[in-house]
C-alpha cells in the first residue's frame, strides 16, 4: 500500500484530473480510428502490380520521416533526448515494437490484396482481444474495476469476435478464388503481432515516456526490419528497379505512411490515458473508416449479393458496438490506483525517478516547460517537407475506379478530428 501512496496525488485533484485525462484518451481513440483507417487506402495500389513487400517498405519510409519530423515540430528533438536520459531502457522496447509493426504491416498488405479493405480491417482488429488480455495480466488493468465494467469489456470482446466471424464468412465469397484463406490468415496474423506490440506501449507510458519520444525510436525497428525483408525478398538491384519503376506512386504510398503515424500517435495517447484494454478497441473504430473507404470510394463489394452486404456491414457494426462498450467502461479511481502500483513496479525495476513517473501519469511537464526548437529541428522538418514536395511533383493518380467526392468528404472529416484532438491534447497536457 505504501508504494501506491507515493505516486498518488490528493484525491480531489486526482479525481478531476483523471476524468479529464480519460476523456482525452477517448477522444484520441476516435481520432486514431479515423487516421489509421485512412492510412490504409493507398495500399489499394498493390492491385497495380507492385510487390506487397515493396509497398510496405515505401510506406515505412514515409513512416520514418513522419516519426522524426512530427516530434521535432511539436516538441523539439531535445525533449526526446531528455526522455531517453530518464528511461534509456525504453528505446530497446520501442525498437522491438517497431520490428513487430513492420512485419504486421506487411501482412496487412497481403490481406488487403486478397480480401479487400472492408473485410481485412475487422479481422486484424482482433488485436483488441490481445490488448485486453495483456492489460489485465501484466498491467493491472480491469483490477478493482467492478463487475459492470469488467462485463462491459468482456461483453464487448465477445461482440467483436462475433463481428469478425461474420466478416470472415463474407470474405470467402468476395476474394479471388484460392486466396480468401490466405488473406484471412494474414489479417489475423497481423492482429496477433499488433496485439502483442502494445506491451511495449504500456510499459513506456506507465513509466512516464512521452508518446512523441517513443515513436521516434519505434521507427528504427520498423525501417531496419522492412529493409531486411525487402532485400531478402527481391535483392538490392531488383528492389531498386521496382522502386524506380513505381516513382509515380511513391508519393501516395509514403503519404499513407505519414497518415498512419498521425493515427498511431493518437492511439498511443489513448493507450497512455485509458490503458490498452480500452484504448486499443476504441482506436479499432478504424474498421468503420476502412469500410467507408472500401465501399464508398473504392467500390468494393460492387455487385455482391444482399447477403454479403449484410454480413460485412452487420459484422462491422457489431464489432464497433463491442469496441464502444469496452471504451465506455472507464477506469475507476480504485482501478487507477492499481495502474499506479504497476507504474511503481516498473520504476523500481529500471531505477527511474519517481517524480518523472508521476508527471507522466498525470500528463504534466517534468523538469521545466516546453523545450525550444533548435536549428536541427527546423532543418529536419524542412527536409521532410522538401522530400514530399519533390515526390508530389512526380506523382499521378493511379488508374483505378474510385470516387473523388467521397474521398474529399471523408478527408475533411479526418482533418476536423485532427484539429479537435490536437487542441485537446495541447490544452490538457501540452502534448505530454
Amino acid at each position: 500500500m505504501e508504494s501506491v501512496t507515493t505516486v498518488a496525488v490528493p484525491s480531489s485533484m486526482q479525481a478531476s484530473r483523471l476524468r479529464r485525462l480519460q476523456a482525452l484518451g477517448v477522444l484520441c481513440g476516435f481520432g486514431a480510428g479515423a487516421w489509421l483507417g485512412g492510412a490504409e487506402a493507398p495500399i489499394k495500389i498493390v492491385n497495380a502490380g507492385v510487390s506487397p513487400i515493396t509497398v510496405s517498405l515505401i510506406m515505412v519510409a514515409g513512416v520514418f520521416l513522419a516519426r522524426w519530423s512530427i516530434p521535432a515540430l511539436v516538441r523539439g528533438t531535445s525533449y526526446v533526448r531528455s526522455d531517453v536520459r530518464q528511461a534509456p531502457h525504453l528505446t530497446i522496447w520501442a525498437v522491438l515494437a517497431g520490428c513487430m509493426w513492420a512485419v504486421a504491416n506487411t501482412m496487412t498488405i497481403y490481406a488487403i490484396r486478397d480480401v479487400g479493405l472492408s473485410i481485412a480491417f475487422p479481422l486484424w482488429n482482433a488485436n483488441s482481444l490481445l490488448g485486453i488480455f495483456w492489460g489485465f495480466l501484466l498491467f493491472d488493468e480491469l483490477h478493482e474495476a467492478g463487475w459492470k465494467r469488467q462485463l462491459g469489456v468482456l461483453g464487448g470482446a465477445v461482440a467483436m469476435f462475433g463481428g469478425a466471424t461474420l466478416l470472415a464468412l463474407a470474405s470467402s465469397t468476395q476474394a479471388p478464388p484460392g486466396r480468401a484463406t490466405l488473406g484471412v490468415i494474414a489479417a489475423l496474423g497481423a492482429g496477433i503481432l499488433w496485439g502483442t506490440m502494445y506491451i511495449p506501449y504500456r510499459k513506456a507510458y506507465l513509466t512516464g515516456m512521452n508518446p512523441l519520444s517513443f515513436i521516434a525510436f519505434f521507427t528504427v525497428g520498423e525501417l531496419a526490419t522492412m529493409t531486411v525483408l525487402a532485400l531478402s525478398h527481391r535483392g538490392a538491384v531488383p528492389l531498386w528497379h521496382e522502386i524506380v519503376a513505381t516513382r509515380a506512386v511513391l508519393f501516395w504510398l509514403m503519404l499513407g505512411g505519414f497518415v498512419w503515424v498521425i493515427g498511431d500517435l493518437f492511439q498511443q495517447y489513448a493507450a497512455k490515458y485509458v490503458g490498452i484494454s480500452r484504448g486499443v478497441p476504441l482506436s479499432n473504430t478504424n474498421q468503420l473508416w476502412g469500410l467507408l473507404w472500401g465501399i464508398l470510394i473504392f467500390h468494393e463489394l460492387r455487385g455482391g449479393s444482399h447477403r454479403v452486404y449484410a454480413q460485412v456491414i452487420g459484422g462491422s457494426i457489431l464489432m464497433a458496438l463491442g469496441a464502444v462498450a469496452i471504451a465506455l467502461s472507464s477506469a475507476t479511481g480504485r482501478e487507477h490506483l492499481r495502474w499506479q502500483g504497476a507504474a511503481e513496479r516498473e520504476a523500481e525495476q529500471y531505477g527511474i525517478a519517481g517524480a518523472y513517473v508521476r508527471a507522466g501519469i498525470e500528463g504534466r511537464e517534468f523538469e521545466g516547460g516546453l523545450s525550444r526548437r533548435k536549428l536541427i529541428d527546423w532543418l529536419l522538418v524542412g527536409g521532410v517537407t522538401a522530400i514530399f514536395v519533390a515526390l508530389a511533383r512526380m506523382a499521378r493518380l493511379p488508374r483505378m475506379d474510385f470516387d473523388l467526392r467521397w474521398a474529399g468528404a471523408i478527408s475533411v472529416a479526418m482533418v476536423l478530428l485532427l484539429l479537435g484532438c490536437g487542441i485537446a491534447l495541447w490544452r490538457t497536457t501540452r502534448f505530454n
